[in-house]
């Protein structure tokens, strides 16, 4: 009699260092401190910008894995680029990570509306922030 077997391999879990994060912040130690922060999560800063229109530009040239983008920044707000993001179909599965000194509700709400993933408010602590990138990255895409 033939016997099937059927033996489930667990899916290895992709190696972080080749997550590649996006960090848009328009205050240098806070930029910073977030790219410490993602290291510390095993995942990879491929660009580090200053300004809301850098960084939507960049994400459409340089599809990141991970976005992490302050609300308040020149140019657009990271609500903006949130927004733009996921209106276009070839960055609608970047993870996006909001930073705000808002942390309201209604902020909370708002950022969650233009499509972010998660939002955490400033300050924020090193091991928080590498927590939600860790916790984003593990993931599936969208």
């Amino acid at each position: 009699m033939d016997e099937t077997v059927s033996v489930l391999v667990p899916v290895a879990s992709p190696d972080p260092s080749l997550v590649r994060v996006l960090v848009a912040d328009d205050e240098d130690d806070i930029r910073a401190l977030v790219c410490v922060a993602v290291a510390k999560a095993g995942c990879t800063v491929t660009n580090s910008v200053a300004d809301g229109t850098t960084a939507l530009a960049t994400a459409r040239a340089d599809v990141p894995d991970l976005a992490v983008l302050d609300v308040s920044m020149p140019g657009a707000s990271g609500l903006e680029v949130c927004a733009a993001l996921r209106g276009d179909p070839a960055t609608a599965g970047v993870r996006i990570l909001l930073l705000s000194a808002g942390a309201s509700l209604d902020d909370v709400a708002r950022g969650l509306a233009a499509g972010a993933d998660a939002y955490l408010a400033k300050p924020f602590g090193v091991s928080g922030l590498v927590h939600q990138v860790r916790a984003l990255t593990a993931r599936q895409p969208a």
